[in-house]
């Protein structure tokens, strides 16, 4: 009733402010209600859809082979200067893995396909942690990311000198 003071535990808007009336509380709650989890469906959604993606790209890959001119473009790099970058012969390897050829894979591109192996690892780990609803977060320190940037150009220069021929694709 207005003019009487609040009761022990009752929520009290500030002066001039009038609430909406709630069914059974005078007033709002100051915490808003906390989120419904989500179901299982919903939380694996993601995962399931990336690797839908990567499934969907492996086939394509491995129904058009790039081995054969004309189907893919070609890296600009090695086109213009000779040089092969760290992904080229990436797509010959995903051919070769899609045919379960891991040796022809390896020969192409031997770090994509380490890069396909620590996907598929982490992707496991993203599948494990959705379905028990915890959060997926990779937080690298720059050391780690300046560590990768080194053996990317590092692969690069060896596989374009004449010692490091056999990481050529």
């Amino acid at each position: 009733m207005p003019g009487e003071p609040p009761t022990p535990g009752q929520q009290v808007p500030p002066s001039g402010q009038q609430p909406p009336p709630t069914p059974g509380h005078p007033y709002p709650p100051v915490f808003p209600p906390a989120p419904v989890p989500a179901s299982r469906v919903r939380r694996l959604a993601t995962p399931v859809g990336v690797m839908a993606v990567v499934i969907g790209a492996f086939g394509y890959v491995g129904a058009v082979d790039p081995n054969e001119p004309g189907h893919y473009p070609v890296c600009p790099l090695l086109r213009f200067t000779g040089l092969y970058c760290p992904g080229c012969g990436g797509l010959r390897s995903a051919h070769a893995v899609a045919h379960g050829d891991i040796a022809a894979a390896l020969g192409s591109n031997a770090l994509a396909v380490a890069g396909y192996g620590i996907f598929a690892v982490l992707w496991v780990v993203w599948m494990s942690r959705a379905a028990r609803g915890r959060p997926m977060s990779i937080a690298a320190k720059p050391v780690v990311w300046w560590g990768i940037g080194a053996l990317l150009l590092t692969f690069s220069v060896v596989r374009n000198l004449p010692f490091g021929s056999a990481l050529a694709p």
